[in-house]
């Protein structure tokens, strides 16, 4: 089975964004095994700025990845992660490379599966 995982970030290497600051999530295609397909680049309005934030916006964010189970971010605020849970996404804070960070989300579905 696979999931759907939404990743912010700004160079396609590193997990590198703000969830609230995200201005694109790349989304893959995640299998138990930990393989992984790039699926598309979905451009973001940021929620977040250095004058605050819009929870209008943030919902708006969260609609984009609506069809996504995860998120990973270099950092995502309890507002925002009230607001993804509500939504059936788990939010993952994974500040590394994209690679390293789906193989170790993998293996933490993968657990949760077997528990």
């Amino acid at each position: 089975m696979s999931i759907k995982v939404a990743v912010a970030s700004s160079d396609g290497k590193y997990i590198n964004q703000h969830f609230g600051m995200a201005s694109q999530f790349l989304i893959f295609e995640l299998d138990d095994d930990g393989t992984h397909k790039f699926l598309e680049l979905r451009e973001n309005k940021p929620a977040c700025s250095t004058e605050g934030h819009s929870e209008l916006s943030m919902e708006e964010s969260v609609k984009l990845i609506s069809d996504c189970q995860a998120v990973l971010a270099g950092q995502i605020g309890p507002g925002a992660i009230d607001i993804l849970l509500k939504n059936n996404i788990d939010p993952y804070i994974a500040p590394t490379f994209i690679e390293d960070a789906l193989k170790e989300l993998a293996g933490i579905i993968q657990t949760k599966k077997n528990n």
